[in-house]
């Protein structure tokens, strides 16, 4: 109980005051914009998932003279290095895979110079607009050290794609990039996030760069430049895009990048305790607190889960108060926020701003929920134990309504461990690309010569779904489409995948680096490609 009292102070604390920042334009003069160095660290990825993540880098408006991409490979690979000299990035490569990712940000430290460093994750390819959105504080306040956006997906999480109720439901990165980051940026308390940032070099080097002590090396970096007096700040709208999602598409990978974020806040609170030393805020170290606390969930709601098998099977009294009491003072907080979004869960808004792994056959995870089976098991005993006693209430001597208490408490239990278990269902999952609703002109090239004009209904980086001017692609092989822009029109070679009198559905085959950076920029680049009705909810951390 006075764990969840704390919990509940320090999360009002941490959000009442969220602080909505807006973009500060960069001057006119682009002489004085400072140099940024962009990072895309990456390890064991494929080329694949790496490649649209430096062309869009690439694509980012900005003085080129200013602007250096680096292609971060701590795997060592030579299909890496190619790939870096034919795009034109730098590669940067080291001996050993000493404190991972820090360590691999660390080394790259040394050979860069820019005064910014932004650092993508390998799969997060950023819209053009990315600096122009986020440089500009760092000129007007020189003791800004760090600037975060949030972690936006297209891709839903295990929940969202396992259990269909989810999708419609914000999920928890929408609370972490939404009041709670502009909380913590209301009293100088943003955390860093790993990517999707930026970062003064300056701030970095004082403290002796990226944190290694711990394994979530972002927030203890933000800590470390918090206790120097170091400013930070939240940018409350989604610049970069993950389409893939490399340890959040299994929802048992899921579960081990929450564990490491876990095993890292509590990390830091043993070895660099933000309620102790110096240089920090009181705000500043009860935000902290309450981040490092918030992991140290799952024995209180264990406890909650299994509390009424206390008096269902072994006749324990766990409230000693009268159960009228009790229905009189727990009901209305039930009813009110609880059922109703059991029966609604579209009711009521949450105003905040999808790895392309494939599935090709859906499956149960049993492993997973294996204790959640366990509890579910004997709450469903302990449910009909007490109907039982309920009905036979004058043999057993117990009084019906505390039976009925705990057997509602146990139901409601049952039901929160039901849809837990529900999303270890992993669903088929066959789609590799993410698919963006987009017109654009467009001309068909066919086999026999003819072309015609129409327009893209949605674009992926694997292929296009265009509106059908005729019926000719029912007989005429398609060729190649151009895509007709305002920068000049690409042309790309195309097979057909399907067509109807409506659409056509076609299939983008290989082509060159050039070409394909061109879509990427078309693609995922685009500046408003990030905000789109009913996707605004899909952030995770």
């Amino acid at each position: 109980m006075a764990y969840i009292w704390l919990i509940l102070i320090l999360g009002f604390l941490q959000t009442t005051w969220p602080l909505k920042r807006t973009i500060e334009p960069l001057p006119d003069d682009t002489d004085l914009w400072p140099t940024v160095d962009i990072y895309v660290p990456s390890y064991n990825e494929s080329l694949d998932v790496v490649c649209d993540t430096v062309l869009a880098a690439q694509c980012i408006d900005y003085p080129r003279d200013k602007l250096k991409v680096y292609l971060l490979d701590d795997g060592k690979r030579s299909e890496f290095a190619r790939f870096a000299a034919d795009v034109g990035v730098g590669y940067i490569t080291r001996d050993d895979n000493n404190h991972v990712k820090a360590g691999n940000l660390n080394h790259a430290m040394k050979i860069t110079k820019g005064e910014l460093i932004c650092i993508f994750d390998c799969d997060h390819v950023a819209t053009r607009t990315f600096l122009q959105a986020t440089a500009g504080p760092f000129l007007k306040d020189p003791k800004l050290a760090l600037l975060q956006t949030p972690h936006y997906f297209y891709s839903p999480d295990p929940f969202e794609r396992n259990l269909r109720a989810a999708r419609s439901i914000p999920n928890e990165g929408s609370l972490f990039y939404g009041p709670v980051q502009q909380g913590n940026d209301n009293w100088n308390a943003t955390f860093f996030c790993g990517f999707c940032a930026v970062i003064r070099r300056s701030a970095l080097e004082q403290i002796g760069g990226f944190a290694v002590e711990t394994v979530t090396e972002d927030a203890h970096t933000a800590l470390k430049m918090q206790r120097l007096s170091w400013g930070s700040a939240f940018l409350s709208i989604p610049l970069a895009t993950g389409d893939r999602r490399p340890a959040t598409e299994r929802l048992g990978l899921h579960i081990i990048q929450l564990t490491r974020w876990a095993r890292g806040m509590t990390q830091i609170f043993r070895v660099d305790n933000p309620l102790f030393g110096r240089g920090l805020k009181w705000q500043q170290r009860l935000c902290y607190l309450n981040a490092m606390l918030h992991f140290q969930f799952g024995l209180p709601r264990v406890a909650f889960l299994i509390a009424p098998l206390a008096y269902l099977l072994f006749n324990i009294n766990i409230i000693h108060s009268f159960a009228s009491l009790i229905f009189a003072y727990v009901l209305p907080h039930l009813v009110i926020p609880t059922i109703l979004t059991l029966l609604s869960p579209k009711h009521g808004k949450f105003n905040v701003t999808d790895k392309g792994g494939v599935l090709d056959q859906g499956f149960f995870d049993f492993h997973i929920v294996r204790p959640h089976v366990i509890v579910a098991l004997l709450l469903g005993i302990g449910i009909v134990a007490g109907v039982v006693r309920a009905v036979m209430h004058d043999y057993f001597g117990v009084d019906p309504c505390v039976i009925a208490l705990n057997v509602g408490w146990a139901i409601f239990s049952l039901i929160i461990l039901m849809a837990a278990i529900a999303v270890a269902r992993e669903t088929k999952q066959v789609r590799k690309t993410i698919r963006i609703e987009v017109q654009i002109p467009a001309i068909i090239h066919y086999a026999s010569g003819i072309s015609s004009c129409t327009l893209t209904s949605d674009l992926s980086m694997g292929g296009a779904q265009l509106d059908a001017p005729d019926n000719r692609h029912e007989f005429d092989e398609i060729e190649e489409i151009d895509l007709l822009l305002k920068s000049g029109a690409i042309t790309i070679p195309v097979s057909k995948i399907s067509g109807d009198a409506e659409t056509i559905r076609l299939r983008f085959e290989a082509m060159p680096l050039a070409r394909r950076r061109e879509l990427v920029r078309v693609v995922l680049a685009r500046a408003d490609a990030r905000i789109q009705p009913g996707s605004i909810s899909r952030i995770t951390r």
